[in-house]
């Protein structure tokens, strides 16, 4: 295999990780702070998508307004569900927040079924970020590197909020002990609320950056979630950090066995996941309880 090709591949793979890292950290987020084991992360990613098709097609609005306003009404979505039917099996087994959740992921990808069908709808790079470079050993598409750029200030970005700023010391501490917090005069439920909306934002934020990539369809949620809590798990279920790491580590892995052995790619993630958790059931990343 030429070098080209390889490096194409690793591309592919680390494209691939950052919307595992983006959609695991929301993942991450969601369960570290707020306890609930979000099935549904995958319709937000599919809703982040279609939002910003539905702003194109039916507005005129354009890709980049489209990264700001998807995102938001994602979150929005999300924090309408929180406030309504979520938050009722807070205080539950961790098991009935994942069904409930694995329950509105199907209602929500079968409504976009109905309506769109399986097909997939189209979505054009966005203006600047056509065409490509050509680095010697590789051709790195534009779009492509703006994908991972953003992925990673994004990530990263939130990690630093959460965990070295007074705000994200505030979430932490309302999750451990909210009845002390509410003594200084926060609101705790806006802040859980809050908290829910920005993880699911993750998800509305991959999805209009996949949309270009992977096309719109209404299943490009449910076939991502699978692999994306295998990486959470390897992680380890709430690590910020960790989901971060493993999500491109894994990515790059996998675009690696694309290369050297591919009828073993969409197996080594979870090949992964059985050893870690042989190994060390609580993640890489994780802590025990």
């Amino acid at each position: 295999m030429s070098a080209m090709a390889l490096f194409g591949q690793l591309l592919l793979g680390l494209i691939n990780g950052s919307f595992y890292a983006m959609l695991s950290l929301g993942l991450a987020i969601v369960f570290g702070l707020l306890g609930i084991v979000n099935a549904a992360q995958g319709a937000f990613y599919m809703l982040g998508a279609f939002f910003a098709w539905m702003l194109g097609q039916y507005l005129g609005i354009g890709y980049w307004p489209s990264l700001l306003l998807a995102p938001i009404g994602v979150a929005l979505f999300g924090m309408l569900l929180e406030r309504t039917i979520i938050k009722r099996v807070y205080n539950l087994d961790h098991l009935y927040g994942l069904l409930l959740t694995l329950g509105l992921f199907q209602i929500i990808q079968g409504l976009f079924v109905y309506w769109y069908g399986t097909s997939g709808q189209p979505y054009d790079n966005p203006p600047g970020l056509t065409g490509g470079h050509n680095l010697g050993f590789m051709f790195m598409p534009n779009y492509r590197a703006w994908v991972v750029v953003a992925s990673l200030i994004l990530c990263f970005g939130t990690w630093f909020a959460i965990e070295k700023t007074r705000l994200g010391a505030y979430l932490r501490a309302a999750t451990e002990n909210p009845t002390l917090v509410r003594s200084f005069g926060i609101n705790v439920p806006l802040l859980v609320t809050l908290a829910f909306g920005g993880g699911v934002a993750l998800a509305g934020v991959a999805g209009v950056l996949a949309a270009p990539i992977y096309q719109v369809n209404p299943l490009m949620g449910g076939n991502i979630l699978i692999t994306v809590f295998a990486v959470v798990v390897i992680g380890g279920f709430g690590s910020i950090l960790g989901s971060i790491v493993t999500g491109l580590v894994l990515g790059v892995l996998e675009g690696f066995s694309k290369v050297f052995y591919p009828e073993a790619s969409n197996m080594v993630i979870f090949a992964i996941m059985i050893v870690v958790l042989m190994a060390k059931p609580q993640g890489l990343f994780g802590r025990e309880r």
